[in-house]
């Protein structure tokens, strides 16, 4: 990978769990779009505080953000619904180790 590669995933997230949007480790990267089937709530998390910061109910896609992540430093996506949805994101690699 290098700097300006798409970082990207979709995952199946069961209920009341997390998708962590983070690179390995020494890398960092900005998320631009995270898309949801269903109802969620997304977190700021440094590995010990998280900060609720967004929800949205049913399927959407929050657009055109600019979350910085690190391995530490991530967005956390939880799946407020009762059962297993899909949750997505992508973005760009801003450093890679």
């Amino acid at each position: 990978m290098a700097i300006g590669d798409m970082f990207a995933d979709i995952q199946s997230v069961a209920s009341n769990d997390y998708l962590d949007i983070r690179p390995a480790a020494g890398n960092e990267a900005v998320i631009h779009n995270i898309y949801h089937e269903a109802s969620i709530e997304i977190y700021r998390y440094d590995g010990s505080n998280s900060l609720l910061c967004a929800s949205a109910s049913g399927s959407g896609v929050f657009a055109y953000y600019a979350f910085h992540v690190g391995n530490t430093d991530r967005i956390r996506v939880k799946n407020t619904e009762s059962s297993a949805k899909l949750i997505g994101y992508d973005g760009i690699y801003t450093k890679v180790t």
